[in-house]
């Protein structure tokens, strides 16, 4: 059995960016398992992207001993929610709730500025995708609930050659 690590969040520096590129490219790597290789051999993001989010601090890091950042969430406030865009975390340090920490942390930021709302878009049917989203209190958003801006979303994911019916928008109510 693992030893549970001790791990803190920060907003990340811009000194974590290349560790950000590596965690993401990592996590890539498991959707090989799933049959999806295309996502499995996609470039990290760009670093000009990591470092625009970083400044704007709309990336929080999770930080174990030795200041060796494990996982990430990446995030967009918007007016009514704010938008979880990625949540990564090293798989050496999976089964240690970071990631559930990690969304908490964005849900913590979002009450502080009174936005009660989370959402994301994930793969439907992805294990640790939107099933494990839904452990986290989110629920699916019917296509019919979609607004303006999680439709432009969408169109901007099948312009970049996702597949959306594979795919589903969550949310989750903040109390």
């Amino acid at each position: 059995m693992q030893q549970a690590r001790t791990v803190t969040f920060r907003f990340a520096a811009l000194h974590d960016a290349e560790s950000i590129r590596s965690i993401e490219y990592e996590a890539g790597l498991r959707f090989a398992s799933v049959g999806m290789a295309g996502i499995a051999d996609a470039p990290p993001m760009e670093m000009t992207l990591v470092n625009r989010k970083i400044d704007a601090q709309q990336i929080v890091v999770a930080v174990a001993a030795g200041e060796t950042c494990v996982g990430f969430v990446m995030f967009e406030p918007q007016p009514t929610r704010f938008y979880v865009q990625e949540l990564d975390v090293l798989t050496a340090y999976a089964g240690q709730r970071i990631g559930a920490a990690l969304v908490e942390q964005v849900a913590q930021l979002a009450r502080a500025q009174q936005v009660m709302q989370l959402t994301l878009s994930t793969f439907r049917e992805v294990p640790w995708n939107a099933p494990y989203y839904r452990r986290l209190g989110f629920r699916d958003i019917e296509e019919a609930e979609l607004d303006a801006a999680l439709i432009a979303r969408r169109d901007a994911h099948i312009a970049r050659g996702l597949d959306e019916s594979k795919r589903v928008f969550m949310r989750r109510d903040l109390a």
